[in-house]
């Protein structure tokens, strides 16, 4: 097929994701899937968007970016009367560098602007798993807080209150022993933690798991990121999804110190 035609972006919705499922989301018949379309059921009457980019006579997905009205963000911030992106994603990598990131982006600075909202905020890293800052960047985002590995940038539209990080390290002094905090924005998360009793069966292991089932847990969280967060006796071991071995070789090494 081809895959140098222009680029379709295709608004996803709850009537049509089942036709232009975001890749991101693993096969349809992964657990990990079905449990984030059942998760986003609860999210499109809230005003979450999913765009999709297709290329003409490709039939896979190659782009998709999500994004919420800030009060419904599902990461450690405080976004109000913004638009807030969750995530976006190209691949395979030979579709990066190509604009694709950008289009989807501007398609969403778009929806703010027809919205009226006073802006587009998101959480970059440069870590794995996210969207580095630079890609914001040269669409017209700047970079208004930072901590660790993670950035907080906005487009601004209007003048407005600037996004910002709620405190998440006052939050891990909730969290005793060793516990997973976790949410099913993220398939990937949501296959973590399905296979989360096999990955332990047999192993010396207590774990405690909290899941964020509301926008103001989520925001409540004891990271910035929100979704995936490893935390044992007040201390954060991971801040976002790992696979099982490195889940594994993480609570060995805390455990044995």
């Amino acid at each position: 097929m081809a895959t140098n035609e222009n680029p379709i972006i295709i608004d996803v919705n709850e009537d049509n994701i089942a036709e232009y499922p975001p890749t991101c989301f693993l096969n349809p018949k992964n657990i990990g899937y079905q449990i984030k379309a059942e998760w986003l059921k609860k999210r499109f009457i809230e005003g979450l968007k999913i765009k999709a980019l297709y290329l003409e006579n490709d039939k896979k997905c190659h782009g998709f970016i999500e994004y919420v009205p800030g009060e419904y963000a599902w990461r450690a911030v405080e976004a109000k009367d913004y638009l807030f992106i969750h995530c976006i994603w190209v691949s395979p990598n030979k579709f990066k560098n190509k604009g694709y990131g950008s289009l989807l982006v501007t398609e969403c600075v778009k929806d703010a602007k027809k919205q009226g909202k006073a802006g587009v905020a998101v959480i970059a890293s440069e870590g794995p798993f996210m969207a580095n800052k630079e890609l914001f960047l040269k669409n017209g985002f700047r970079q208004v807080q930072a901590s660790g590995v993670f950035t907080l940038l906005v487009k601004q539209l209007k003048k407005a209150a600037e996004p910002k990080f709620k405190d998440c390290e006052n939050q891990l002094r909730n969290y005793e022993g060793l516990t997973i905090v976790y949410s099913n924005q993220c398939p990937w998360v949501a296959r973590f933690m399905s296979e989360l009793v096999e990955t332990i069966a047999g192993k010396d292991l207590k774990v405690a798991v909290v899941e964020l089932k509301s926008v103001e847990q989520a925001q409540a969280a004891p990271s910035i990121y929100a979704v995936f967060n490893l935390v044992n006796d007040g201390k954060l071991l991971a801040d976002h999804y790992i696979s099982n071995t490195r889940f594994l070789n993480i609570v060995n090494k805390e455990l044995k110190q």
